[in-house]
């Protein structure tokens, strides 16, 4: 079979498209993990409460779809990667499970009873639903740029060298607050656009500020630590774009202050952090000045800058190894077949534009602002 693309250019395709997945997934089920993590924190009661549930209830499933996809395309277009990846992370990974399984249980049982200590326990479960992933999505995050403890034997079997508590460093945990205050950040913005006019509202909007703050400072917190941590890795041989993949022909080496090599080489990719920053402070902008659209599309726009950041800062590398650097996985070895990534590119354009349609759709159906009134008007709104 004749593949009108070349195996160098599907293998970036695909780079850049989980890419899109993971910024996909950040702006859509991101704001329904951040108002679920503010929950129990700016709702006083079950009235508020349940008017704040209301404004991702019609949504959040079907956002999670871009996790799906997400996982989906790693494991097939990186196989390598989703190997070492899921069962290196395993234990926090399961965390996660647990917490994103906690989100639909509590969706589904907490109007059954109306005791206060029944509902304000499932509130705590959404918020354990919205708070973990995220805090465990940015430790993940910080662990792959400060590299993982794997190594790849002659056989091409992949060994986990580390332990759950080997992944919560300084930085990592920066890593991780970074990410909790981003989607918090998305999260009160959504509720700037969706929660009645109020002391819901109002609150979001100081919480927002606060979290849209600590964005700015984590972030650049987090820059610090890539300039001046030792952390990055180079290629110390050809990359061999067109050849076949072999996780043990990277000639990678450790390389302090590598992840910034990029932006020396191609100073277009400063666009990313300067929409991390920019973003940041056009939401709280956005957020203390009441402009909703500002600031969702402020903290949509850090989003998707502080995860094209961490992307570009690493290309080639997609996991490199803490342990073993020979072992790590780049773009150029740890892909799938040729044939592989060319069907998955044919199916993705016909299946993601339908996506694509199919949630703007629902968006726009389901838009409007949630109220405390429409809990009493309104039987299906539990």
């Amino acid at each position: 079979m004749e593949i009108p693309l070349d195996y160098p250019t599907l293998r970036v395709i695909w780079w850049a498209l989980i890419g899109v997945l993971l910024i996909g997934f950040a702006l859509t089920d991101g704001f329904d993990l951040g108002v679920a993590t503010l929950l129990p924190f700016i709702a006083h009661g079950d009235a508020e409460r349940r008017m704040v549930i209301n404004t991702i209830g019609p949504t959040w499933e079907g956002n999670q779809v871009w996790f799906i996809l997400g996982g989906g395309a790693i494991f097939a277009a990186w196989p390598f990667v989703y190997a070492v990846s899921f069962s290196g992370f395993y234990l926090a990974m399961f965390a996660v499970l647990l917490a994103l399984i906690l989100r639909p249980v509590a969706f589904r049982y907490r109007s059954e009873r109306a005791s206060p200590h029944w509902r304000s326990g499932w509130d705590w479960a959404l918020f354990i639903g919205g708070f973990v992933p995220a805090l465990v999505f940015g430790v993940a995050v910080g662990n792959v740029l400060q590299g993982v403890p794997f190594h790849i034997n002659s056989d091409l079997r992949a060994f986990y060298d580390g332990g759950f508590l080997g992944l919560f460093t300084p930085f990592t945990l920066v890593c991780g607050l970074l990410s909790v205050a981003m989607l918090v950040m998305h999260g009160a913005a959504w509720l700037t656009m969706k929660a009645e006019y109020g002391v819901v509202r109002d609150r979001a909007r100081r919480v927002g500020t606060i979290a849209a703050l600590l964005v700015i400072v984590l972030f650049a917190l987090g820059y610090y630590f890539v300039a001046h941590g030792g952390l990055g890795f180079r290629l110390d041989l050809p990359a061999m774009p067109a050849g076949a993949s072999n996780p043990l022909r990277s000639g990678t080496v450790a390389a302090p202050g590598a992840w910034l090599n990029n932006y020396r080489l191609y100073p277009w990719m400063w666009v990313a952090p300067a929409l991390g920053f920019g973003g940041a402070v056009l939401a709280m902008i956005g957020i203390r000045s009441g402009k909703e659209v500002a600031a969702f599309g402020g903290s949509s726009l850090s989003a998707a800058g502080i995860i094209a950041t961490v992307g570009l800062s690493m290309f080639p590398f997609i996991l490199p190894s803490s342990i073993d650097p020979r072992s790590s996985l780049t773009v150029w070895n740890a892909s799938s077949t040729h044939l592989t990534l060319f069907i998955m590119l044919v199916v993705t354009a016909v299946l993601l534009p339908v996506v694509l349609i199919y949630t703007a759709w629902a968006f726009k159906v389901m838009w409007g602002r949630s109220t405390v009134a429409a809990l009493y008007s309104d039987p299906d709104l539990h």
